[in-house]
């Protein structure tokens, strides 16, 4: 059985994006039978830019919540809170003095971070480390990654083999996953659907707030109504598209082609199917939402059997380091 670990960013609650374009596929390969699933919250992560004790733990909070509702199995994945496995921090810090600086500065991310973010810290500098931590603690296998992770993947590779080398056969040397590109989800304004954009959609909102954005945020052509119209130029067609069936896409394509249908049917239309296919997800994070010592007693109990596994690797590396 392969085991196969995936970082969560704590972002606070995704979007519809988010949930299409990656919890969904997430949950799915995690979920089966021939895996053996970790999956964490990055909260450790997240301190390199949030600073405040509330926004981070109901970030936490929310994305925990939300990833519940979208059907992960705790039972079947080991689901925790990175804060919650300490041995993830002093592993980090062993890497990082195996690790050369100049190595260190070529990582992309920090690059791309350092010139556009206004609190640049050593944190965000060593982020590449605790990344490896993460990683090497459990004797991941496989590691889903987008080609935009792939150089931490191979930094961590890179370390393990380094102490592996002076010090034998300690870490798992784990194999990328390499992920297409996310699924692109188009916001209200016909981009990509982002939180920095302010194009998202909240599923879990209430329909009547639901329906006032689509209707005010989703640009339209002034095509006449009983004019026909392109479907595949049009936003609210490409959001319903990603939610229907085919035979519910192609009947409203039809629809716009033959005239004498407006762009507000077809946002009624969309609005109607995202309350009716989100309904169950919606149900449960309203419960999550209502009883959030469920969640937290889910999070705890992984961080638990998360535990074991990281105290056994970090048994073996402080063995070998003269710790022990």
């Amino acid at each position: 059985m392969a085991r196969i670990l995936t970082g969560i960013q704590s972002t606070g609650r995704p979007h519809l994006g988010n949930i299409l374009g990656a919890i969904k596929p997430a949950v799915a390969l995690a979920n089966e039978a021939n895996n053996d699933s970790f999956l964490f919250i990055a909260d450790l992560h997240s301190l390199t830019q949030i600073k405040d004790k509330v926004t981070l733990k109901n970030n936490t909070f929310q994305v925990a919540a939300t990833w519940l509702a979208c059907g992960l199995d705790p039972k079947k994945t080991t689901f925790y809170r990175q804060s919650d496995v300490t041995e993830c921090t002093e592993l980090a810090w062993y890497l990082n003095c195996f690790f050369p600086y100049q190595r260190l500065k070529l990582a992309h991310s920090f690059k791309d971070k350092s010139d556009r973010l206004e609190d640049v810290n050593s944190g965000l500098f060593a982020y590449p480390m605790l990344m490896a931590s993460d990683i090497l603690l459990y004797d991941a296998d496989f590691v889903p990654v987008g080609k935009d992770q792939l150089q931490h993947l191979e930094m961590t590779r890179d370390v393990a083999s380094r102490i592996n080398h002076k010090h034998g056969e300690i870490f798992v040397l784990p194999e990328p996953i390499l992920q297409q590109d996310a699924q692109f989800i188009l916001g209200t304004d016909g981009g990509k659907m982002s939180k920095s954009r302010n194009n998202t959609i909240d599923v879990f909102d209430d329909e009547n707030t639901i329906k006032k954005l689509i209707n005010k945020n989703i640009v339209t052509d002034n095509t006449p109504l009983g004019e026909p119209k392109d479907p595949e130029r049009a936003t609210v067609y490409q959001l319903y598209k990603l939610i229907a069936s085919n035979e519910e896409a192609k009947t409203m394509a039809e629809k716009l082609k033959a005239g004498g249908y407006g762009w507000g049917h077809a946002k009624k239309e969309l609005v109607e199917k995202i309350i009716s296919s989100f309904s169950e997800e919606r149900a449960k994070f309203e419960h999550y939402q209502n009883n959030p010592k469920e969640v937290e007693e889910v999070l705890m109990e992984g961080a638990q059997k998360a535990k074991k596994v990281a105290k056994a690797t970090l048994d073996r590396v402080r063995n070998s380091l003269g710790y022990n």
